[in-house]
């Protein structure tokens, strides 16, 4: 190797460790927040959990992160999610976008819950998907997964603010989504997903939809998973029962841009 080689390999290096450096920060201040809020509650007990969103970023970070100690990865896209769990696959993966039903295959491979399931074609296309991918699998005609050894863990997505673009069931129609996610064979109910309504404060929505979490628990009462709370909201929704958090710039910083 060359000296210049040597130069480019060791200012490589310096990056990567700089870069794990910042993750490193990042993560000790984000775990402080959690920390304080979970100190915070209105509701709940329990440690919180930690998702990190890595969307845009690169699987070297995906690694960075499980070498610090988190084991939680979550993306909103299928075709970056399914290259980043090939790359890593040590990471336990979440799907935690909108998602298309013919993307259903796709997502079974790798993912071990998926967040965002809100509606009947959906439940029905994860729950065919999961069947599929076991049988490919006992036939050596594919590689085991998460969903292979157990059910897909499935949180419904619940609209807090009748915003169809954002996704999510209506309240109104919680139960008899969740009774059919219940229902599917290959799928687990875990509970509940939401995001905070734009431009107004998240508090109150949380609040609703930890009524909503409790009514399905009634029906449902191992479903007990409440997925809400990113960057800038996580301590209200940790006050109101949020037992999953999803965390990008938080712990990544700012999104790449180009």
């Amino acid at each position: 190797m060359t000296e210049s080689e040597n130069s480019t390999e060791s200012a490589n290096s310096a990056v990567e460790d700089a870069r794990t450096h910042e993750l490193r920060g990042n993560l000790e201040r984000l775990r402080e927040r959690l920390s304080a809020a979970e100190n915070d509650r209105h509701v709940g007990t329990g440690p919180v959990d930690l998702i990190a969103v890595t969307k845009f970023f690169p699987a070297q970070d995906v690694q960075r992160l499980l070498d610090l100690g988190v084991r939680d990865v979550g993306e909103n896209r299928d075709q970056e999610a399914a290259e980043k769990a090939r790359s890593v696959p040590d990471a336990t993966w979440h799907f935690i976008g909108q998602l298309q039903s013919k993307k259903s295959t796709s997502v079974v491979r790798y993912a071990s819950r998926v967040h965002s399931v809100d509606r009947m074609s959906l439940v029905t296309a994860l729950g065919k998907a999961v069947r599929n991918h076991r049988a490919a699998v006992a036939e050596g005609q594919a590689q085991g997964g998460p969903c292979t050894e157990g059910d897909l863990d499935c949180l419904v997505q619940v609209s807090l603010d009748d915003s169809e673009g954002r996704g999510g069931v209506r309240p109104v129609d919680l139960a008899a989504l969740a009774d059919a996610v219940a229902a599917e064979e290959g799928l687990r109910l875990g509970g509940v997903m939401a995001v905070a309504p734009l431009g107004s404060a998240p508090e109150p929505a949380f609040e609703r939809l930890y009524g909503y979490a409790q009514q399905l628990r009634e029906q449902h009462p191992s479903a007990t998973q409440i997925s809400a709370g990113m960057s800038a909201d996580l301590e209200a929704a940790v006050r109101w029962g949020s037992t999953h958090v999803r965390v990008g710039s938080g712990i990544l910083g700012a999104r790449p841009v180009g």
